[in-house]
């Protein structure tokens, strides 16, 4: 069973530490988000995905979780984002947060027992070898750090422990299945957190590494998807509205065992990359062949190729979700002019599917080169504080520029919230007219109405949902498709497209929304 409101979503990320500091401590926070909520709604975007915000070391900027019921004490307390939610209700807007169910902290409570020697209810909460030298059946691991006589399986960094979802086929004394009652307990002490951030007041959940969870899994995930059936049965009986969005870049799984939407993402067989990312970061000298990019070669069927079977196989089961950014990729600006930037994103909010807009996406920020953060890395860049006006910090936090969570982007001429909406046709009205258009037309949000009419190499792009006929052109040459457009109106338009004999030309790059005469 699905939230019945995910289909008209439109989900705005908040990256809650670069979002707007109300406290002066160079760190944004909880009542920050609140003060924004009017922006966010004032983009159209009625839904947030929150990143981590529980109480953490922040070894992995809170993806290592220390108290799944505790916020971190930098954005506010438990009580601040009860508020938060309570204030995002009554502006329509719905607050999802960020799951990390895969692994905790090494300083959570339940692995600091689990290490003792001495067995105890938490010894079997993570996944042990039986020795010290033993190993993990080719998983990764960490010895030497515990009284324990064995070694514990990581599931990301060295500092995030594998929580014990069992293994789909045990091999080893110490693997134990996936239905065991270990594993079976840390799936109900999930269930518990869910449970408890739900009835006060959030209204669902982007899931990290959703595909993570019971260890040597087969191809079709049979393990981990059980679990999450499982979940999902849970949520229907107590939360039917609550939303599960998975970091699952195969959307046949994801959406076959519960979740409402599954990311399309990084990953080169996705074909999300040839988007906009078909780029060598490490060395710029690489030709750019992003579709997107006007001076590139790119071809929307890389894209197609790929999208196109996972979305006919889940159409009528759930949604794949395309984003803009998020906060492990580097930003759209980095590789794309504002005008690619903008042809892009009419692309992506009038695909089938819940759009994600990531914070400062809406007004082009750059992506900045900077250390790592947090164990950010690369993706440091993509997590700079939001740039609201030409003030201090640009608007972001009266804090000294030194004790920022990230310096704020030097640039004279560093976007601007405040500057783009004091220019009529800047990228943050456009963005507004996008989510307007997704918003206004049913069309648009009925995830089972594309049709691809012309996707040749070097022509116009042209798809149909329902009644509207969507034409794109990002190239820097006139680009034409044999598409009949008689008996339609322009509804959108950058650029412009002009019907010749049976056939529509665009403009350089131009995207125009057609709509049939009633």
């Amino acid at each position: 069973m699905a939230a019945s409101w995910i289909k008209d979503a439109i989900f705005y990320e908040i990256y809650p530490q670069s979002f707007y500091d109300t406290n002066g401590d160079g760190i944004g926070d909880f009542n920050g988000i609140i003060e924004k909520l009017d922006y966010v709604k004032g983009l159209g975007c009625n839904a947030i995905w929150l990143n981590p915000c529980f109480d953490s070391p922040f070894k992995d900027a809170g993806y290592d979780v220390r108290d799944y019921k505790k916020v971190a004490p930098r954005y506010g307390a438990n009580s601040d984002l009860c508020r938060l939610f309570g204030e995002a209700h009554r502006r329509g807007i719905r607050v999802i947060l960020d799951l990390v169910p895969g692994h905790t902290s090494e300083e959570h409570p339940w692995f600091l027992a689990s290490k003792r020697a001495e067995p105890n209810e938490y010894s079997d909460r993570y996944i042990w070898s039986s020795f010290c030298f033993e190993g993990c059946g080719g998983l990764n691991y960490v010895a030497g750090e515990s009284e324990r006589d064995g070694v514990y399986v990581l599931n990301f960094f060295k500092c995030q422990p594998a929580l014990n979802y069992g293994f789909l086929h045990p091999a080893a004394p110490w693997q134990q299945a996936a239905d065991s009652p270990a594993a079976m307990k840390t799936r109900e002490a999930m269930k518990d957190v869910m449970r408890y951030w739900l009835a006060r007041g959030c209204d669902g959940f982007r899931v990290d590494m959703a595909e993570s969870l019971v260890k040597h899994d087969d191809e079709a995930k049979s393990g981990t998807s059980a679990v999450w059936r499982d979940v999902r049965a849970m949520l229907d009986a107590e939360f039917p509205e609550a939303a599960l969005i998975a970091e699952w870049s195969h959307p046949r799984l994801a959406l076959g065992c519960g979740f409402d939407a599954a990311f399309c993402l990084n990953d080169p067989w996705t074909g999300y990359p040839a988007l906009m990312r078909d780029y060598d970061r490490a060395d710029p000298s690489k030709p750019d062949n992003s579709y997107f990019r006007a001076a590139g070669d790119g071809d929307v069927n890389r894209f197609l190729e790929r999208y196109l079977p996972e979305y006919e196989a889940t159409k009528h089961r759930g949604f794949i979700s395309l984003i803009t950014c998020n906060h492990d990729t580097v930003r759209p600006a980095f590789n794309l002019s504002e005008r690619e930037l903008r042809l892009a994103y009419a692309f992506l909010f009038t695909m089938p599917g819940v759009p994600f807009l990531y914070y400062g996406d809406e007004i082009g920020m750059r992506y900045q080169k900077l250390p790592t953060k947090e164990g950010g890395y690369f993706r440091t860049g993509s997590r700079t504080p939001m740039q609201w006006d030409n003030g201090r910090n640009l608007g972001f936090s009266t804090a000294p520029a030194e004790e920022l969570y990230l310096p704020v982007d030097p640039a004279p001429d560093a976007p601007t919230v405040a500057a783009q909406e004091a220019e009529e046709d800047s990228l943050l009205h456009f963005v507004r007219a996008l989510t307007a258009l997704r918003s206004g037309q049913d069309d648009l949000r009925d995830n089972a109405n594309l049709e691809i009419v012309s996707a040749e190499k070097g022509g116009a792009f042209v798809y149909r949902r329902g009644a509207l006929l969507l034409a794109l052109n990002p190239s820097a040459r006139t680009a034409s498709a044999r598409v009949d457009v008689s008996g339609r109106e322009v509804i959108f338009a950058l650029g412009s497209g002009t019907a010749e004999e049976g056939a529509l030309r665009l403009a350089p790059q131009s995207f125009v929304a057609f709509k049939a005469l009633s």
